[in-house]
């Protein structure tokens, strides 16, 4: 198996034809991946940019038809989307989730900019679900996120997470059906990239210098629930919402706390296994 630095020193010329390329990065996607490639299979064509999955899920997304490379490092989110859109051959780009579907209304709007070559990017609203559940409001939805853009008029920012697209020209217009999240069907899910999340955003301020306090770590707890319970409607998702809310109300506290460990030099430890 070849990694990406041999896959991409050996990739033909990109080719400038007006098709379009989707990009998705992995690791340990194998529940995902099938539904996800199946949703895009109208695309020219599809990169997979895996950082080592040892679930199969290279084997699921090469059956599916893509193009798949590996990596064997891990630089961050917004580093390895930058180099999954190296790997595209063609003029436009959809960027996507592995937990994230295009429904045909949506694919039917991407083929028709693709194919009519209008503008330079797109931002597609999206809808998430949480454990089976569609959230309307909490913040969550609308959720406009910049996903569909020509190559050279947008990259990736090297934020370790919560990257996002950065435009380079202009300004983009909007699509108005959803793109569907299906990112977290069960509260562990939610723990586990909140955890990830957390880390990451902590260390990435921490490099920066950047200072908290366990108050600034509450009030930030704090401020989140009242934002997206009232503020944001959160409770006309009824006790979804209400758990949604606290769930955010956890993730401001949470990565301000690991903030504030790294300040005071301690390290969190893993929870010993119960004897």
């Amino acid at each position: 198996m070849l990694d990406y630095a041999q896959c991409n020193s050996k990739k033909s010329k990109v080719v400038s034809l007006t098709q379009l390329s989707v990009i998705i990065i992995t690791f340990n996607e194998a529940a995902n991946i099938e539904a996800c490639l199946k949703s895009v299979s109208f695309a020219d064509e599809i990169v997979v940019l895996d950082s080592g999955s040892t679930d199969g899920t290279p084997d699921l997304a090469r059956g599916m038809g893509a193009s798949v490379h590996v990596t064997t490092d891990w630089p961050g989110f917004g580093p390895q989307k930058n180099r999954a859109l190296d790997l595209a051959q063609y003029s436009w780009v959809l960027s996507l989730d592995a937990d994230e579907r295009v429904p045909p209304e949506l694919a039917n709007m991407i083929r028709q900019v693709v194919d009519q070559d209008v503008g330079s990017a797109y931002e597609i609203p999206r809808l998430t679900q949480f454990c089976g559940k569609w959230i309307r409001h909490c913040g969550w939805t609308p959720d406009y996120v910049l996903r569909l853009f020509k190559r050279g008029a947008a990259h990736f920012s090297d934020d370790l997470v919560h990257e996002r697209v950065v435009l380079l020209r202009g300004v983009p217009s909007r699509l108005t059906s959803s793109l569907l999240h299906y990112s977290y069907p069960t509260p562990s899910h939610y723990w586990r990239k909140l955890e990830q999340y957390s880390q990451a955003w902590a260390r990435q301020r921490f490099a920066c210098g950047q200072k908290t306090s366990m108050l600034r770590a509450a009030l930030a707890g704090v401020v989140a629930f009242l934002r997206s319970y009232f503020f944001r409607l959160g409770f006309l998702d009824g006790a979804m919402g209400f758990a949604v809310c606290s769930m955010q109300a956890q993730a401001a506290f949470g990565k301000y706390f690991a903030l504030y460990c790294l300040n005071q030099k301690n390290v969190i430890s893993p929870v010993p296994p119960s004897v």
